[in-house]
């Protein structure tokens, strides 16, 4: 995938104008990931962003009706890159339960920077889902958003994932619920590794994480 110059597509809903179609969008977007993944969701401001990349925060508007808006598309194009890595890392494989494995793997491994796209930081960005992603879920507008499929790319990855699973195994009862406790449950152990290393069992060098959740799945649908 290095040096390949790929495009992800996102839900136009989620933003009044497309950030990647300029300089000044894309440099919204990837100011924003290193603003949001240092401060915080809460502390970030369109106004300290502006400060930052030398706009006025009327410019910032023109692109995100919110911060919130902004999060939500962030959380989109993260989860549409992540689909890519998926169908692109696990077509050749025809075995269903190597391909099972293959999609554990990145959906709970320690993420690396793509260089396929130039103006995102899929690091910070990753540090930023595991943190912050939540508080774009729990908000009382979340089944109006729901419906305009802001969430769909995320919703898509599952379902993918738990086709791999009825493969294997067709009268496994729960994928889904199965699927989403592998990422968020991946999620929640690398942010107490950092902050709360008591509440998990992460060790330097052993990638823990990857183990735990390839070995939970695997015993869960052939048991």
């Amino acid at each position: 995938m290095e040096n390949l110059q790929l495009h992800i597509t996102i839900n136009p809903e989620l933003y009044t104008k497309d950030p990647e179609s300029s300089e000044l969008g894309q440099k919204i977007v990837s100011t924003s990931i290193a603003m949001i993944n240092s401060l915080g969701f809460e502390a970030f401001t369109f106004r300290k962003l502006g400060v930052q990349i030398g706009s006025n925060e009327s410019s910032i508007y023109r692109y995100f009706e919110s911060k919130h808006a902004l999060l939500v598309y962030l959380i989109n194009w993260y989860w549409s890159w992540i689909e890519y890595k998926l169908v692109f890392e696990t077509a050749n494989i025809t075995i269903a339960q190597d391909k099972l494995t293959k999609a554990i793997t990145l959906l709970t491994e320690e993420v690396e920077e793509d260089n396929s796209f130039t103006f995102i930081n899929e690091v910070l960005l990753n540090k930023i889902i595991i943190s912050e992603s939540a508080k774009a879920y729990h908000t009382k507008d979340i089944d109006k958003e729901n419906e305009k499929g802001f969430y769909k790319t995320y919703k898509r990855v599952v379902q993918r994932v738990s086709d791999i699973v009825l493969e294997i195994n067709p009268s496994f009862e729960f994928p889904h619920m199965l699927v989403s406790t592998i990422i968020e449950g991946a999620h929640h152990q690398r942010f107490f590794s950092k902050h709360l290393p008591s509440l998990t069992d992460v060790e330097e060098g052993k990638n823990n994480i990857v183990r735990f959740y390839s070995d939970l799945v695997l015993k869960a649908i052939v048991s």
